[in-house]
């Protein structure tokens, strides 16, 4: 089946995925912030801020400033902004505009208010149900995606037929893509992996070596595993459970907390060197999942009396503002 695929947001990420998809000859609806960002990508067929060496076709492209067009005229919306805009963006909209709609999450990260999914959100306010609501993950760095390297996405969704489907229209010479049904822990290990990358970050910052940096990951892979397992259990879908040793999960983890291209990793690293959060923030004029997201995750593993002693002192440090050398020297002991 062809879809018309609309994109809402026009960050990197949302940038690599418009390339994907029109490589791959679909023509999207492309929801931009303001005029200026969609005249400058009529004009000149390229995102003004964002991976700005990536050229569209103009015949593939329909740029608007209208949220509501867009949803409308697109039978799968592809929601890739930052989770801390989620519900400012969408709050005022018709609350059965989605109806019938096909949504795929292209975000990373909880939303902070509500300290859940966006499935659960979208649910909750505007009836979406979860037959209809599919995730991407990586690894696959947009960076990557603009130079046309090699790059994985895992798409979940509980109808396998259909995440196939979805999965194919993103599939090009330059993305492999996998499919699984673990829509839940897909994401979830989305968000853990932002938050233990920003760690890998303030170990770098604070002058940790590869040595510890190897071992922490460890720790990190280990506390994901056990929180996946639980949140599956809990969830009883009644499918097979999954197989987290597989790129959504581990490789994700990995790439995110070693690559010079990882926002969360760079934030982490400025953090260790002494900036303020409000100073790396600007410093990296992009917003890190993760910081959010340790915030949201915390909620979560509180509800469900679960320890996560990597994310929990990534939060205290933070949220609570704990002193940071002082509590990886914690870390130190805790690690195996």
């Amino acid at each position: 089946m062809a879809y018309t695929f609309g994109i809402i947001g026009n960050g990197s990420w949302a940038t690599a995925l418009a390339k994907m998809l029109t490589s791959n000859g679909n023509i999207i609806n492309w929801w931009m912030r303001n005029e200026e960002a969609k005249n400058h990508l009529m004009k000149h067929h390229h995102n003004l801020h964002y991976l700005s060496s990536v050229d569209f076709n103009a015949d593939t492209i329909i740029p608007s400033t209208n949220i509501q067009e867009v949803i409308e005229h697109s039978d799968c919306l592809v929601i890739c902004v930052p989770s801390a805009y989620v519900v400012r963006i969408m709050e005022h909209l018709p609350k059965r505009i989605f109806e019938n709609k096909i949504i795929i999450s292209a975000i990373k990260g909880i939303l902070p208010d509500e300290h859940v999914l966006l499935n659960d959100y979208m649910g909750e306010n505007f009836n979406v149900i979860l037959e209809n609501y599919f995730s991407i993950t990586g690894p696959c760095h947009a960076e990557e995606v603009a130079l046309e390297r090699l790059s994985y996405l895992t798409f979940s969704g509980l109808d396998q037929d259909k995440t196939k489907e979805i999965a194919q229209s993103f599939r090009t010479e330059f993305i492999q893509t996998n499919v699984n049904h673990d829509l839940y822990g897909s994401q979830y290990a989305a968000v853990l992996k932002n938050i233990y990358a920003i760690g890998a970050g303030m170990a770098h910052g604070l002058g940790y070596g590869d040595n510890f940096l190897s071992v922490y990951i460890t720790n990190c892979y280990r506390e994901m595993y056990y929180f996946l397992q639980q949140q599956f259990e809990l969830a009883n879908t009644g499918m097979d459970n999954p197989d987290f040793h597989t790129s959504a999960y581990l490789g994700d983890l990995l790439v995110t907390c070693y690559s010079p291209h990882s926002r969360n990793r760079t934030f982490g690293t400025l953090l260790g060197k002494g900036y303020s959060i409000s100073a790396a923030t600007a410093e990296m004029n992009m917003v890190a999942e993760g910081y959010f997201a340790s915030k949201g995750m915390q909620n979560i593993i509180s509800q469900l009396d679960l320890k996560l002693p990597m994310a929990q002192i990534i939060h205290e440090i933070l949220w609570e503002n704990k002193n940071k050398s002082l509590k990886f020297k914690e870390m130190e002991c805790l690690l195996s």
